[in-house]
């Protein structure tokens, strides 16, 4: 009997130091393979934030775990003490566990079969946080172990306080401190007190059971139990924990993780830029701790929305605007839509409509560029036109109004006169005319080179549009529109700069082609640009009013525009030397704008914007080129006024194409002499040796009076 004792206690000696060889070869093996391995990645999942160009926060993209990275020292004393001694007391004495807690936690354990005792570490929690799952598993306790012992080996105790603290989850969607902070009490995580300190201490054991917002009543009772627990090892004194326990809680009443962001369609076009420069996808948008700056302006931004808001009064009819700075190209503001939540189709520049007139600037740059001028007359009056393929063409102007008689470039302009427009059309070609507007003016939607085109038949999105106004508005430079000024990653560090493009040379030195910024010959831009004012300018009212006479009178600035009209769209695009903005108003479906008053709300929305941008925008006037000369002209002939002329109006040219000849009395001798004049300039232009006639006069047998 007792011989088989000793055997039996024999082999429990035996089978003990076998269990002890193998935990110590256990250890050791993890010791060895934690050193081997290294340090663990701390990378972490973080916001991504936008920010407006005067670094006002604007919007915020989070993935499925909301989070705020903060540094230690950005985290209240009072808070990461309630933490500490909630927690784990001895979080800076031990090697990643606490072998008393943790023996008693594996006893129960065992005795309940079960793996609902913890007794976990702060870093224990941590490498939970960052490498596992939470399904009570001894496979996962076996791995946390295994993680634990390599942030011990490689961390000091703040960093991973500081991962702790950042990484912990507070309940609603709210991971980390910072984060907690500001739903539940909308306040940074350092300007806690200690009773908004340990209620927040006190959440993580069970969000479900201790957030305020779910159970007021124990959160307070685990509040209390942490104050006690600080009180009891004089890490607060006895006033300190009656105020505390007697202190009203003003809790947010937002409750959200971040205010609702301004601009939700320009945030998208970030978005969107942002895949295309990191080469992103949006899970990796969403959780790359990016900090995107962005070309906003807050001011404008809030400007075009409360313009828009103020004109429209039709809940089903849409706006695309969009203001852009034309010498950086950087986009200012933009509106996608009347309600972002309803729709966020952003029609800016998912829509392509047609511009109608708005796009006939490019077309009298391409006129200015063949040899016309602001004073070159054509015929106004209703015209059929016999096209190149047989068939024949027939505008007509606004409410059929014509002048039936000779007017200048500079009036057809600011009349936005459709005969004169499709004249100057075929003159120029259709073709050359696509292809500059092109290649100019960055227009990248198809054109089809038609007669029409003058009228602006093409779609385009508003965009487009903007951008190549911007070209005339820096006096002919190249643009690129973007949203995107500088991009860093969650550390900080640079990883994008938005450079403006640089003038360069390429090819062999002796045939080299410069690649120029400059897209438009400055002087006729400059022509072309004070033909735009035209629409504001009554004074060149004919036989109907200029097409800006509605918003003349709201106009406090020098601005250049156009507006443009087909039976369902309405446009504005205008600009000074500082802005330019765009505006198009229309219905998604395409159905016809019946209602005189909302083909005003494009020029209303943008003449609100417009000036009250320039509030705050200094305003230069554009200087005119060395080779420009002003000259008063006589509006009815098109050539140099006198006295004895009728209306005269000032109109800048090139040295040397202004009018030769004084103004007369006779019809005929003016239609005679201006005709001969007119094909000095365009004799070269074999397109128009057998047209000039019907160009000027019409033909009789295509053309119905």
């Amino acid at each position: 009997m007792r011989r088989r004792r000793r055997r039996r206690k024999k082999r429990w000696l035996k089978w003990g130091f076998f269990m002890f060889l193998v935990g110590a070869s256990s250890f050791v093996f993890l010791i060895g393979a934690s050193f081997i391995l290294g340090p663990p990645s701390l990378e972490r999942a973080e916001n991504t934030i936008y920010y407006s160009s005067d670094q006002e926060v604007i919007g915020e993209e989070y993935g499925s775990e909301k989070r705020y990275w903060v540094d230690l020292d950005e985290i209240d004393d009072k808070l990461e003490k309630a933490i500490v001694w909630t927690e784990d007391q001895h979080f800076y004495d031990h090697l990643g566990f606490d072998f008393k807690r943790l023996a008693g936690a594996i006893v129960k354990d065992i005795q309940t079969m079960s793996l609902k005792e913890g007794a976990s570490t702060i870093t224990q929690q941590y490498a939970r946080n960052l490498f596992l799952s939470h399904e009570k598993t001894w496979k996962r306790k076996l791995y946390e172990a295994f993680y634990t012992i390599r942030l011990e080996m490689f961390y000091d105790k703040d960093e991973l306080l500081e991962g702790y603290l950042n990484t912990i989850y507070y309940g609603h969607g709210a991971y980390g401190i910072e984060a907690a902070s500001k739903y539940y009490f909308n306040k940074s995580a350092k300007d806690l007190s200690w009773a908004e300190a340990t209620l927040l201490a006190g959440i993580p054991k069970g969000p479900s059971i201790y957030s305020p917002f779910h159970d007021l009543e124990n959160a307070k009772q685990r509040q209390a139990f942490i104050l006690e627990n600080l009180l009891e090892n004089d890490v607060i004194d006895q006033a300190t924990y009656d105020a505390a326990i007697n202190e009203k809680l003003n809790f947010s009443d937002d409750r959200m993780i971040v205010k609702n962001s301004i601009a939700p369609y320009f945030q998208d076009i970030v978005v969107e830029e942002l895949k295309s420069l990191l080469d992103l996808n949006m899970e990796e948008i969403r959780s790359g701790g990016y900090k995107v700056y962005t070309t906003l302006e807050t001011d404008q931004q809030l400007a075009l929305q409360t313009a828009s808001e103020s004109v429209l009064n039709n809940g089903e009819i849409q706006v695309g605007a969009v203001a852009m700075d034309p010498d950086t190209g950087g986009i200012t503001a933009l509106v996608g839509g009347q309600n972002y939540e309803a729709s966020s189709f952003n029609r800016e520049v998912q829509a392509k409509r047609m511009p109608g007139s708005s796009f006939k600037p490019f077309l009298y740059y391409a006129a200015l560029e063949n040899g016309m001028t602001a004073a070159t007359t054509m015929m106004s009056k209703p015209t059929t036109f016999a096209l190149e393929n047989g068939q024949s063409y027939q505008p007509s102007n606004f409410n059929n109004y014509y002048a039936n008689a000779p007017i200048t470039m500079a009036q057809a302009v600011a009349l936005s006169d459709n005969i004169f427009a499709v004249k100057t059309n075929l003159y120029v070609t259709p073709e050359r005319f696509a292809r500059i507007a092109k290649e100019k003016f960055a227009i990248e939607s198809p054109l089809e080179p038609v007669a029409s085109l003058a009228l602006g038949t093409e779609v385009v999105s508003v965009k487009e549009m903007v951008t190549g106004y911007s070209i005339i508005a820096n006096g002919g430079k190249k643009v690129n529109s973007h949203v995107i000024e500088k991009v860093t990653d969650s550390q900080g560090n640079v990883i994008y700069q938005y450079e403006e493009p640089k003038e360069e040379a390429g090819g062999f030195p002796f045939f080299s082609k410069k690649e120029t910024n400059q897209l438009l010959k400055p002087a006729l831009t400059y022509i072309l640009t004070d033909m735009m004012k035209g629409m504001f300018d009554q004074e060149l009212n004919g036989y109907m009013s200029v097409t800006g006479a509605s918003i003349a009178d709201q106009l406090t600035h020098d601005y250049a525009g156009k507006s443009g009209t087909t039976e369902s769209d309405s446009w504005m695009v205008g600009f000074s030397p500082e802005l330019v903005a765009g505006v198009w108003i229309g219905y998604d479906d395409n159905r016809s704008i019946e209602k005189v008053s909302e083909e005003h709300f494009s020029k209303e929305i943008w003449a609100n914007f417009m000036e009250k941008a320039h509030e705050s925008i200094p305003v230069t006037e554009s200087k005119p080129p060395e080779n420009i000369i002003e000259v008063p002209i006589d509006l009815n002939t098109g050539l140099l006024a006198t006295d004895e002329c009728g209306e005269a109006y000032t109109m800048p040219f090139i040295k040397g194409t202004q009018p030769s000849q004084y103004c007369t009395s006779h019809l005929e001798e003016i239609n005679e002499e201006n005709s001969e004049e007119l094909k000095e300039i365009t004799e070269d232009d074999p397109f128009l040796e057998d047209w000039w006639d019907w160009l000027w006069f019409g033909d009789n047998s295509t053309v119905t009076e």
